[in-house]
């Protein structure tokens, strides 16, 4: 058992954890790009999706050489490219460019697998509460702790959790559950204990640590910034090579899925260290896109000393790469974290007429500013319309400022609930939006009851956002959802909530433009278009290979489609067995 941890010192890591909703500890990361071969390969006989034009477009063949797409069109002309080659047969399946990750927690994903998978994209998806106990007990410890992710207790056919359940199963070990959110979780009575933690201790802001209200006595349940001081606490310090060894687990799981682009938002200056270091030692292959994340003064601290030049590799064209920085406004809506203009429709435990929490506006206008006035790019992170308001008016004064309105490929992250005018000044105001299709499918149905079935239908309108003119681009947010590129196109096109029901049919889109938000709209955010994004003669060979046509296979069974094999540089990453 992990010794006693003094409680002092949980307070102390608690607040250092405030950055909480927007910058956890996630420890390093690190790639390297897999080497480039001289030996040519030209892919034939399969639905080669280039992503190039408007309207879905299909090339004969691809030849690759030094990494590079040497070609892409007629198998005479590919082989003519190239000359000798290696002529590989898709027999059938359909190729597209390799997928790129718009917004993910890279090294958080990593350093979850530490623990074990209680996801419901696990490979045993548990449906119980003896499920959920059987994965744990099949758990190794890590620093004297059981430690499980990706908890959903709505999905358990007989109820949450108890700390009677933990307790009984893990009477003397500590044990500590994260839940799908990333931001809360509980633990059992040795857990408690380990942590230091009384009735007594005060909950380092913002977040709670949950007292049975009749008797007083700790439930384990914990909040944001406690629960994110006690997963730091139970995790403890680690080297280096484990470091190393979580980079190389999550690349296999997200290899499999098709990325050849990953990103690390909330980046830590822990991680930039980590992922240099693994570059140069040619720990992993995937491209990296890095993004520190304001939230107060001391997370601002790696941006006003940043030691690298912004949208620059880390190692020539490959490697890290800092394109911008975060500025989030709000949180979660199914916390009800989400800041509205009217109140949530269910706001048991919380206030009358509660509409969520607004980060301070000085805050968020001042880095909103800065970005603008050194030229750095933005991506804002804004859930409710609330949110969302207070970002696009500190915008509005950045550029009033600084008079820069020109190719800037402002974003702003998630935009669950964006109003229609909101969207009109996206357009005008030249900014890019991100959506989570998986959001509205883990979600969906929690959010009718918090919000109302009008508003909550409306979540993610990625629809109306291509109607306005909009370059959207899709995520998973993983590991906060399912690392599954396809699930997230299903969902984009579909709509369809884990209990079946449809929200807002009308802002659906065909499964060509939400494999647009996986690929080009995705390279074209990181000023990546030259280079990614499409098949394209000159671009690097970062492909996909799918079992299935997601342009011709019935919309609910795009999920079901499986990454045959994902090419990093015209090297193999993953290939299915």
């Amino acid at each position: 058992m992990t010794s006693k941890i003094d409680r002092r010192d949980f307070l102390k890591t608690g607040v250092a954890a405030v950055g909480a909703v927007a910058a956890m500890d996630a420890r390093g990361i690190g790639a390297q790009a897999a080497s480039s071969s001289a030996d040519a390969v030209v892919y034939y006989n399969g639905s080669i999706l280039t992503m190039e034009g408007d309207a879905p477009g299909y090339v004969e063949a691809v030849a690759v050489k030094d990494g590079k797409i040497a070609f892409a069109g007629s198998r005479d002309k590919a082989l003519a490219a190239v000359g000798e080659a290696k002529q590989v047969d898709l027999q059938g399946r359909t190729m597209l460019p390799g997928f790129i990750d718009s917004w993910g927690h890279f090294t958080l994903f990593a350093q979850q697998t530490l623990g074990v998978n209680l996801a419901y994209f696990s490979d045993k998806p548990p449906q119980n509460k003896a499920d959920v106990i059987a994965l744990l007990k099949a758990a190794p410890l890590f620093n004297g702790w059981v430690i499980g992710y990706g908890y959903i207790a709505s999905l358990l056919s007989d109820g949450p959790l108890s700390l009677g359940d933990l307790d009984a199963a893990f009477p003397e070990t500590p044990v500590m559950i994260a839940t799908l959110s990333t931001l809360t979780g509980q633990v059992n009575s040795a857990g408690i204990a380990a942590l230091g933690l009384t009735p007594e201790t005060k909950a380092p802001p913002p977040g709670e640590i949950t007292k049975d209200p009749k008797t007083g006595k700790l439930t384990g349940e914990l909040s944001f910034a406690p629960f994110l001081g006690a997963r730091i606490a139970a995790l403890g310090s680690y080297s280096q090579d484990t470091t190393f060894k979580t980079f190389r687990a999550a690349e296999a799981l997200l290899a499999k899925q098709g990325y050849t682009t990953v990103q690390s938002y909330q980046l830590q200056p822990g991680e930039v260290t980590d992922l240099r270091a693994a570059f140069e030692q040619g720990v992993i292959s995937l491209d990296v896109m890095g993004m520190p994340s304001i939230s107060d003064a001391a997370s601002a601290k790696i941006v006003a000393d940043a030691d690298w030049t912004w949208g620059t590799y880390s190692h020539g064209d490959r490697g890290l790469k800092i394109p911008g920085y975060q500025v989030a406004t709000d949180a979660a809506p199914q916390l009800r974290l989400a800041a509205f203009t009217q109140p949530y429709l269910d706001t048991t435990g919380f206030p009358k007429d509660w509409k969520g929490v607004l980060l301070p506006q000085e805050m968020v206008e001042h880095w909103v500013g800065y970005a603008y006035a050194n030229d750095i790019q933005l991506f804002g992170y804004s859930n409710g319309d609330a949110g969302i308001d207070l970002s696009l008016r500190a915008i509005e004064k950045a550029i009033a400022a600084t008079g820069k309105t020109g190719d800037r490929r402002t974003i702003i992250a998630h935009s669950y609930f964006v109003r229609p005018d909101q969207l009109a000044t996206y357009r005008q105001l030249d900014i890019g939006v991100s959506m989570m299709p998986p959001h509205l499918m883990v979600y969906g149905d929690l959010l009718m009851t918090l919000l109302g079935a009008e508003r909550a239908s409306m979540e993610s309108p990625l629809a109306s956002a291509v109607k306005a003119g909009l370059r959207a681009t899709l995520h998973c947010d993983c590991p906060s959802a399912s690392p599954n590129v396809m699930e997230a196109i299903c969902t984009a096109v579909t709509r369809a909530t884990m209990s079946g029901q449809v929200l807002a049919p009308e802002e659906r889109v065909d499964p060509y433009t939400a494999l647009l938000g996986a690929t080009r709209n995705v390279a074209y955010t990181y000023r990546e278009e030259a280079i990614k994004g499409t098949i394209t003669a000159g671009k690097i060979a970062d492909l996909v290979i799918l079992d299935g046509n997601p342009l011709t296979v019935p919309p609910d069974r795009i999920k079901d489609i499986k990454v045959v094999e994902t090419i990093k540089r015209g090297q193999t990453l993953y290939a299915r067995g």
